[in-house]
């Protein structure tokens, strides 16, 4: 009886063991069956996504109804191999490369998600994924395309269990490559790499640089003209210009931020150089010029223990033409231009931001549906930048308002203008201000951060700001900036000068940080526009003058990554506007909250009325960070009459100008209950004032006051027929940082015919062109909320 048992027991095990073993060592039918086409999805439109987009291939054949996807046995014995590879990239990043059956190749983006980088960047042995690429932004790869629509559910121990459409079964090119961007550390105990670099040796190109040779370029930056020099083990060495071309440096020249090239006397050159060594670690460089980087293009590596040196040539050397932000001669007799129909916005750095283009007067955004490296170094180079660093996709620099005018833009990378490049016009359909393109672009190496620095924070984004003065003898010093008149737009310049994005925070204070040694005070009355580099270049004090002269009253900033960015929906303004006589009686609440013209208070109270001009504000936040009061919710005041807390001391101005700039009637949100009314699809809710909740706008989310809600409102009691500008500003004290500040003010044109109102032509301060500003309004506008 019991060796019966024994006999059933195996027989069910054999019975379940060896099925699997079957599956586990045969390959799938999927793998062998001949390829057929398959549609790639649609793209879903979700805000945390990296978009992926529509096919845009023509059938080979019939397509099926959907991909057929199965995971993608490995039949090998040995663990899959999986490298990055491309150019330019850090060890962490780039195109994902998989050996299977004895050759290497690359994975197709159709349909890739954050999901599939997290398993391939565990199998490399670092945690997790922080985000993936597209349409080959670390290069094109070469031989197969293994995989295509993978689709991995995140658990599994390698891409090869994922489901796909089966090995080597693709109807992709290799401009679809996709890549990764692993987070910087390793998971524990991971023993083999599995990362096999392309580029392991020091036959690669990372660094480039200019070497001035004559003596007054060493002193001035940038450094435009000089020996093209690459980083080479612990020193520099030289390429050979033996077939050297305009378009080798072309590509040197938008790598160091440089938009354009110019001739070089080499003679000059030669005379000098031919008295120096040199070490030729490069040779026979022949790009096309489209490349972003040089290690781009073809060119050859000094082979070790070579005797092959430059035999008839000497070291290549170059002259570069900086945009006009760069320009250090102001005597030139051709100054660059940069274009007037492409802009960035929402960028904390020179030289990165949203890209906006400007069609019939108004600007709209690009959407990233194969934005590329190429593509983006068009823009760069016609804002007078350099080459491109990063194409950014999936709103990165903030989502912009207004229209979507490109799709699908392919840049070859020789176009003077973006205008100029094959692209899809927008259907409603296609893209979503979610998959806003942005680039950030090479910029010259001007060694701003050299002459400012940080103190006494608990982070290297935080502290008291110091600067490098020199005195009448010639001696340097740290000094610090007097706090009195510091505020959003000098502490934005400050962090830009550091290299550490946006303010979060301008502090007129820093006794809490009081662990410098520095005391002295070395400037005073710092006034910026905010969009200089450096404080070096706003306006100051020529003698310092502090009445807190004391190291505890010195300036001191916050600095973020990321920062909210407010915008007005101009057409529901237009759409809601209506006037209304409303009975004193009912305006106790809001008399209270100042939300009333002044004649108001000799009014006969109850009785009577006061004329509004109501309308309804929808407040986006369409930045990176969620928008949040300055002052903690310990030192907001509560309203009993309406029954909030008042977070900040002013949210909004509304105000009626006459066609000089005159105010003439004014209202304000004296602060704002803020919260999430509602969001995009995919964002959930953060604030809510019910309940004495925390307040703010949840990046993705907008903040409705109705029309028909206290104070939302102008007073037009004392205002005559006639026409006028409406005119509202969010933040308008800048009391709360935002990535871009220009874009808080809107305005309507208005006219008032004693009985009713009519609102036309309402959109955002910089939504139109200079021109067509100038036609709607002849004067500048004002945003200090004072009547004169």
């Amino acid at each position: 009886m019991e060796k019966s048992r024994r006999r059933l027991a195996f027989s069910l095990l054999f019975g379940l063991w060896l099925p699997y073993c079957l599956a586990q060592t045969t390959p799938s039918n999927t793998a062998t069956r001949p390829p057929t086409r398959a549609p790639t999805r649609a793209p879903t439109r979700t805000p945390t996504r990296t978009p992926t987009r529509a096919p845009t291939r023509a059938p080979t054949q019939a397509p099926t109804l959907s991909p057929t996807l199965s995971p993608s046995p490995q039949p090998q014995a040995e663990r899959l191999k999986v490298r990055l590879s491309g150019y330019p990239r850090k060890h962490n990043e780039g195109r994902i490369e998989l050996f299977y059956k004895g050759e290497w190749g690359t994975i197709c983006d159709d349909d890739f998600t954050i999901t599939n980088a997290h398993v391939l960047c565990r199998q490399m042995g670092f945690v997790e994924a922080t985000g993936w690429t597209h349409s080959a932004k670390y290069g094109k790869g070469l031989g197969k395309i293994w995989l295509d629509n993978v689709l991995c559910n995140g658990g599994e121990k390698s891409i090869e269990f994922c489901k796909s459409r089966g090995w080597g079964n693709s109807d992709c090119t290799h401009d679809e490559d996709a890549g990764v961007v692993c987070k910087d550390e390793r998971i524990p105990g991971f023993v083999d790499s599995n990362v096999i670099d392309a580029q392991v040796n020091e036959n690669r190109v990372e660094e480039v640089r200019l070497r001035s040779v004559v003596a007054m370029s060493k002193k001035k930056l940038p450094i435009t003209e000089g020996v093209v020099e690459v980083k080479y083990k612990d020193g520099w060495a030289q390429i050979c210009d033996l077939g050297w071309t305009i378009k080798n440096t072309h590509v040197v020249c938008g790598m160091l931020g440089f938009p354009h090239e110019r001739k070089v006397n080499k003679n000059f050159y030669k005379l000098y150089l031919e008295r120096q060594k040199h070490y030729f670690h490069i040779h026979s460089v022949a790009c096309t010029g489209t490349e972003v980087h040089l290690a781009a293009c073809p060119l050859e590596f000094n082979r070790p223990n070579s005797s092959s040196t430059c035999d008839g040539g000497m070291p290549a050397v170059v002259s570069c033409m900086p945009g006009p932000m760069f320009i250090q001669n102001n005597n030139m007799k051709k100054k660059p231009k940069i274009s007037s129909n492409v802009r960035l916005k929402g960028g904390a750095r020179v030289g990165e931001g949203r890209v906006e283009v400007l069609k019939d007067n108004e600007w709209g955004t690009v959407c990233d549906d194969r934005w590329n490296l190429q593509s983006a170094s068009v823009v760069c180079r016609e804002l007078g930048f350099g080459s491109a660093k990063e194409a950014l996709t999936g709103g990165r620099m903030g989502q912009g308002m207004g229209p979507i005018y490109m799709n699908e833009v392919k840049c070859v990378g020789q176009e003077k203008s973006i205008w100029n490049c094959p692209f899809k016009n927008i259907t409603s359909e296609d893209c979503q201000h979610m998959e806003d393109a942005a680039v950030r672009c090479n910029v010259p190496y001007m060694a701003l951060e050299n002459s400012i620095r940080l103190t006494g924070g608990r982070t290297r984004y935080e502290g008291r700001v110091e600067v490098l003065g020199i005195d009448s003898n010639g001696t340097q010093s740290w000094g610090l900036i007097c706090g009195e008149t510091w505020t959003t737009k000098e502490s934005t310049v400050a962090c830009r000068q550091l290299g550490l994005g946006y303010t979060n925070q301008a502090l007129k204070e820093t006794w809490y940080w009081d662990s410098s040694n520095v005391t002295e005070m070395i400037m005073s009355g710092v006034k910026c526009t905010g969009n200089e580099m450096s404080l070096s270049q706003c306006q100051r004090h020529k003698t310092v003058s502090c009445q807190k002269a004391a190291a505890k009253f010195s300036a001191g900033v916050i600095c973020s990554e990321t920062a909210s960015d407010l915008v007005l929906n101009a057409p529901l303004v237009q759409q809601t506007v209506y006037i209304e006589d409303r009975p004193l009686h009912m305006l106790y609440c809001a008399a209270e909250e100042d939300c009333l013209s002044k004649s108001a208070a000799k009014a006969n109270w109850p009785y009577g009325h006061r004329r509004l001009l109501r309308f309804s504000s929808q407040i986006h936040n369409i930045g990176r960070a969620d928008f949040k009061p300055k002052a903690g919710r310990h030192s907001w005041v509560w309203h009993a009459c309406h029954g909030h807390y008042h977070s900040m001391d002013i949210f909004t101005h509304y105000d009626l100008l006459n066609s000089n700039g005159t105010k003439v009637a004014e209202g304000h949100k004296a602060s704002f209950c803020l919260e999430d009314t509602d969001c995009q699809e995919g964002v959930s809710k953060r604030y809510e004032c019910a309940n004495f909740g925390d307040q703010g706008i949840t990046v993705g989310c907008w903040d409705l006051y109705r029309h028909d809600i206290d104070c939302q409102w102008i007073d037009i009691s004392d205002v005559k027929p006639g026409n006028y500008i409406l005119q509202i500003v969010i933040n308008p004290n800048h009391e709360v940082a935002e990535s871009d500040f220009t874009n808080n003010a809107m305005k309507c044109n208005c006219k008032y015919d004693g009985h009713r109102i009519w609102l036309h032509n309402c959109h955002i301060g910089d939504a139109f062109s200079e021109e067509a500003e100038r036609r709607f309004e002849k004067y500048p506008g004002q945003l200090n909320n004072q009547i004169p």
